[in-house]
């Protein structure tokens, strides 16, 4: 037979190891400084690009799509090319992946801080590196397809099923998530709104956990845990199983992240039904990776690598038991918008993508430089004090959670509530908070041991960027099944049709949720009262989106006694119907904003922006002192009121025509409210005054960026009278 010799491309791989572990050092350090400012909430006052509210998105896309992203590319690259002995499809096309992939990161970087963002979960670049991301995504799948059509191994291993699999579902979630109709160069809103904004978001959210953080990763420890352990995978069949009834059953899930919210009931129901049949594949991949290190536990023991690898399959069994647990609607009640879903997805993030991914650089390292690893003590260090540093973040959030959902629904014998601050709640979680804060420092001194020793490790070795490899060349085999061919064993040198059939899987829990939800209009019934926003409100609105209020505030209010009592009423769904984007929230580290308006005076907004202590004391919430001092720039209000017309927002051309003198007629009315303070108006004359004596530009009050904030705050749930809301909905069916 016929041996041909080819080579296998290790500098891409190189690559993206080295983005990895330089991203990871970043993404994590940014996540260390918020929580810090959990404990220190004015750390980085007066410097906008610093605020909580911009960071935490930089953090946790750095996190999953810088460190954990070209974590996956970089195991992709290497295994991809091993298991179909070919080189990968272009060299050009993989550079373009990779150089890519580099610059969305930096844009990332560069446009949050600054407060481009959509605000959606996960989903929070602005619509120019939304069409970046595709491209970059489709050059992977186009270099990753192209080897596998030229490879020279006939059947195509579980681990590429997953990257198959992978490859087009993130593709299909990222371009239906992301569809916006732009504004401005780095602005954008949301084609779908409240209700249907929110469930194509989780089902975007939760699904970008499961084929981004999960199935590639599952794909890699299908490859790296055998050839670490030198063992074949446990079991054949159970990869299957695990397999397609993984990306069959996950899709559905997503309804879970919006129990008892405004979404309708069917579509909760679905989400719960499905959350519950995940716990099976899921543990049947745990179970297959676990078994598969039968009979070198002895090695396991003395050997780092397998070690991260033990505790990250570990990790992934905990927290795929805990989701479906949490998606049951009585656990749920209890768990959502607390800390306990902080300590959730830590523990999948922190064990299962950061371990493996340590055990994959940890083995990886030494076979591409021909060396051993500089220090196996180090590395088991790094083990133990990365496996501590996620029992100290783990834990204390655990009880945090628990302590915020029983403090929130605890009521005294006279029916009030016994905590009716909500502050109360949270200077009681402060000691949880600076667990976490050591326990975070703990994990990031790990990885930073480990760049320490991989560094070292190559410096003593030799890099093999073109490795020599033969196979035979592949030959023509029937296309129809072969006598004693499973089907599956027939799919398995089919590509093409593999692919098809786990789009096909993939597809149908995403079709009968969300086009229901978005075709069939009285789904989502319609409350008479409820206006679309003034231009001041929209562009106050806008403000709230750019400085993150959102991850640390709820719109949300949900059928509980408690959060009827603490907040007012309930939340209906056609409350949101001119929300572009929805912003109901998925973490309450202040109290939800839905009923806000007209609860304080437009004063107590002002001085809590600038400082919030001075109202609340107590608070955690930084200063946001730019909103008070900056001029607001309004000149694009008309260009937004015409994206929101072609959205199906109702604005006339007269109210389009009039918006900025609309706009002044609002914010003059605030400025007279605030000088309803006598404290207000000294401090306010006493800088126009300085301002004028020193020849220094004066802003009024009225054209700066707080008044159109305090202007959507005070608007927020007015539009509806309690009394009239049943009747209004039960009339609009």
């Amino acid at each position: 037979m016929e041996i041909e010799q080819f080579r296998y491309d290790n500098k891409i791989v190189q690559k993206f190891l080295y983005a990895t572990m330089l991203w990871g050092v970043v993404g994590m350090l940014v996540g260390l400084l918020l929580a810090f400012m959990f404990l220190f909430p004015n750390i980085t006052d007066g410097i906008s690009w610093l605020s909580f509210g911009r960071l935490r998105p930089l953090h946790t896309n750095a996190v999953i799509f810088a460190f954990v992203g070209n974590a996956i590319f970089a195991g992709v690259y290497y295994s991809l090319q091993r298991l179909l002995k070919a080189r990968m499809f272009s060299d050009a096309l993989s550079n373009i992946n990779f150089w890519g992939w580099q610059l969305i990161i930096v844009a990332a970087a560069l446009t949050l801080p600054l407060g481009y963002t959509t605000s959606k979960e996960y989903a929070e670049l602005e619509w120019p590196i939304d069409l970046a991301i595709a491209v970059v995504w489709v050059v992977f799948g186009w270099n990753m397809i192209g080897t596998i059509l030229k490879r020279r191994q006939r059947h195509l291993y579980v681990a590429v099923w997953f990257y198959l699999a992978t490859f087009v579902t993130v593709a299909v979630l990222h371009i239906f998530n992301s569809l916006e109709l732009p504004v401005a160069a780095l602005k954008s809103y949301s084609v779908y709104a409240g209700v249907q904004d929110a469930l194509v978001q989780w089902w975007y959210g939760h699904n970008a956990v499961a084929f981004f953080l999960t199935t590639p990763f599952l794909g890699l420890m299908y490859y790296f845990v055998p050839k670490a352990a030198n063992r074949p995978v446990y079991s054949y069949r159970l990869s299957i199983v695990h397999f397609w009834s993984l990306i069959f059953i996950y899709i559905w899930a997503g309804p879970h992240h919006l129990l008892y919210s405004a979404l309708p009931d069917w579509a909760q129901n679905l989400g719960v039904v499905f959350s519950v049949m995940l716990i099976a594949p899921s543990w049947g991949g745990m179970i297959n990776g676990l078994l598969t290190l039968r009979g070198v536990w002895d090695k396991v023991r003395s050997d780092a690598t397998l070690k991260f690898m033990v505790v990250a399959i570990t990790g992934y069994g905990m927290a795929t038991f805990e989701g479906p647990m949490l998606s049951l609607k009585n656990v749920n009640a209890i768990a959502h918008f607390s800390d306990w879903i902080i300590a959730h997805v830590h523990v999948g993030a922190l064990a299962w993508n950061g371990f493996l991914t340590f055990g994959m650089i940890y083995w990886l390292v030494p076979k591409m430089f021909k060396t051993t690893l500089y220090s196996k003590g180090l590395a088991n260090f790094h083990f133990w004090i990365g496996t501590l540093g996620i029992v100290l973040y783990a834990l204390p959030m655990y009880v945090a959670g628990f302590t915020q959902a029983l403090m929130w629904k605890d009521f005294n014998p006279d029916g009030s509530l016994v905590y009716g601050n909500f502050l109360e709640t949270v200077t009681q979680i402060i000691p949880m908070y600076w667990m976490r804060a050591i326990g975070g420092s703990l994990y990031i001194v790990g990885m930073l041991i480990m760049v320490y020793n991989v560094v070292v490790t190559i410096r003593k070795g030799s890099s093999v960027e073109d490795e020599l490899a033969e196979a035979a060349p592949l030959t023509k085999v029937s296309k129809r099944r072969l006598a004693g061919e499973t089907f599956h064993n027939w799919l398995e040198r089919k590509p093409v049709q593999l692919t098809i059939l786990a789009t096909v899987a993939i597809l149908i829990g995403g079709i009968i949720q969300i086009v229901p939800t978005i075709l069939v209009k009285s789904n989502i019934p319609t409350i008479t009262s409820v206006k679309p926003y003034t231009p001041l409100e929209l562009e106050g609105r806008d403000l709230y989106i750019r400085e993150g209020c959102v991850g640390c505030h709820s719109q949300m209010i949900r059928p509980f006694r408690s959060e009827v009592e603490r907040y007012g009423e309930y939340a209906k769904a056609g409350e949101f119907v001119y929300d572009h984007p929805f912003l109901w929230g998925s973490k309450r580290t202040g109290p939800d904003l839905l009923r806000v308006g007209g609860k304080y005076s437009d004063n107590w907004h002002l001085n809590h922006m600038y400082d919030p202590q001075s109202t609340s004391a107590g608070s955690i919430m930084p200063a946001y002192q730019w909103l008070v001092t900056n001029e607001h720039d309004r000149s694009a209000v008309q260009a937004k009121m015409r994206a929101m017309v072609k959205l199906g927002v109702p604005y006339t051309d007269e109210d389009i025509e009039m918006a900025q003198e609309s706009m002044a007629e609002q914010a003059l009315q605030i400025e007279k409210n605030l000088y309803a303070d006598p404290e207000f108006v000294r401090t306010y004359e006493a800088d126009k005054k300085f301002a004028q004596e020193n020849g220094e530009e004066f802003i009024d009050m009225r054209d700066r960026e707080v008044v159109a904030l305090i202007a959507y705050l005070q608007r927020l749930g007015t539009d509806i009278k309690v009394k009239e809301t049943d009747e209004l909905i039960s009339q609009n069916k």
